[in-house]
């Protein structure tokens, strides 16, 4: 009995899910994956040090206005909608490893072009077009992932989260030493950082190799006739497919963490609570710190398209707690605000480590095997959409409708988190009992 013990103990040790560092040595996809990681993490670095150091620039060195810089920020995140839905559409025609580099260079030519444009109408385009390449080049790491790591993309999806949280973390603090100088020339080497990062994460993809496919998210079936040169692939089309748009259009609210947490918690400790300001990077440090930590945990709960669609309805159980937290936070002192705001962005976070797996998976497992690069696409655009509608619902409707509005955002979105829920089972139903790809009128 002790020696069957034994073996049983051994057998669990030996099923244990790998640690962090295991898997980013050795992750789904070998090693293609694994450069791609360490572009996405020199990426994300340079991403970072330019997140922290945008709004300055525009405004101490071009010299623009809170108008402008308003103006500017929002034609930047229209341009991004974009993006993912353009990457997705030639991802279907074309290499997927050609089209990423070619959107970080993009990238490299236009943040370059900020060194010598301050001109506002100039201004407008040169940002928005390196955003557009931001979330096209977002977008073609998903799809190449989705195509190299295979059914283990949920594990890919967390080193990735993981390795690019960690990038941000290391941009921002470069970001913090130019910023102590505040030199025109400190901003312009802090732009030439990013820049460089664009230019590393480039020739980091060209040394990975096309993944088989010929620029589709999934190879060609066995026995299946080859496609005349030149022919283009032709699959059903996302924007026919009212089930696939009625669950993108269901995912916007399932990304709001991202404004909670960014915006919404800082400003709502600002102007309506007593804790204190310095509090507000400990938001920043408890996000990337439980992200790096624990994203491939929740990841290895999340897998498969059945476990997704549970987690969709976590992520709104958990939102509506962290807006009761919210709302609480302003009837007692700063003590109590403080632990209140901290526990609020433990919650924002789980949501976002659910959501950032639950919402990908969902994606991928929705949409029709032949067609999935133009669908990831129009996916993408959840995440674009949010970025741009999400700050303004929490400052124009939320915020101002003081802690009921937190109590209402909360309930919204746990009642919509349960409509996706039962949707993607719905369309996942269906999928399953379909031999043939689904038209595009599929529910």
């Amino acid at each position: 009995m002790r020696r069957g013990g034994e073996i049983r103990k051994e057998r669990r040790r030996g099923e244990r899910e790998p640690g962090l560092l295991a898997q980013l040595r050795r992750p789904p996809g070998g090693r293609d994956a694994r450069i791609m990681l360490l572009a996405q993490l020199l990426d994300r670095a340079g991403t970072g040090v330019w997140a922290a150091a945008c709004v300055l620039y525009f405004t101490f060195v071009v010299g623009l206005d809170a108008g402008r810089l308003g103006i500017l920020l929002g034609a930047a995140g229209v341009a991004g909608i974009a993006g993912s839905p353009l990457a997705g559409h030639l991802a279907d025609r074309f290499p997927l490893r050609s089209l990423l580099i070619g959107a970080h260079l993009l990238r490299l030519v236009t943040l370059s072009l900020l060194l010598v444009v301050t001109d506002f109408a100039l201004l407008l385009p040169v940002v928005a077009v390196t955003h557009l390449g931001d979330r096209a080049a977002k977008t073609l790491e998903m799809l190449f992932a989705t195509r190299v790591a295979g059914d283990r993309r949920a594990t890919y999806q967390a080193l990735s989260r993981s390795s690019a949280n960690a990038g941000y973390a290391l941009g921002a603090g470069l970001a913090a030493i130019g910023l102590a100088v505040g030199t025109r020339g400190a901003y312009h080497v802090l732009i030439l950082a990013n820049a460089l990062s664009f230019l590393l994460a480039a020739a980091l993809v060209w040394r990975t190799r096309e993944p088989r496919g010929r620029g589709l998210v999934t190879a060609p079936a066995a026995g299946a006739a080859p496609k005349a040169p030149g022919a283009t692939p032709v699959g059903p089309s996302p924007w026919r497919d009212r089930g696939y748009l009625r669950f993108v259009l269901l995912d916007i609210p399932m990304n709001l963490d991202d404004s909670i947490l960014g915006i919404g918690i800082p400003l709502w400790l600002v102007s309506h609570t007593t804790a204190p300001h310095e509090l507000i990077p400990a938001f920043l440090v408890v996000n990337t710190v439980l992200v790096v930590v624990l994203q491939l945990r929740v990841s290895a709960k999340v897998q498969g398209p059945r476990r997704a669609a549970g987690a969709v309805a976590l992520y709104g159980l958990t939102t509506l707690l962290c807006c009761v937290l919210l709302a609480a936070s302003t009837g007692g002192g700063a003590w109590t605000a403080s632990a209140a705001l901290l526990a609020a962005a433990v919650l924002a976070t789980a949501a976002e480590l659910m959501r950032s797996v639950s919402s990908w998976e969902l994606a991928v497992c929705l949409a029709p095997r032949q067609a999935r690069a133009s669908y990831l696409g129009v996916a993408g655009m959840a995440q674009s959409v949010q970025k741009s509608a999400g700050p303004l619902l929490l400052t124009g409707a939320v915020m101002t409708a003081g802690p009921a509005g937190w109590l209402v955002l909360g309930a919204a979105v746990a009642g919509l988190s349960l409509v996706q829920r039962r949707a993607a089972v719905r369309r996942l139903d269906l999928l399953a009992d379909t031999p043939a790809p689904a038209p595009a009128a599929a529910a």
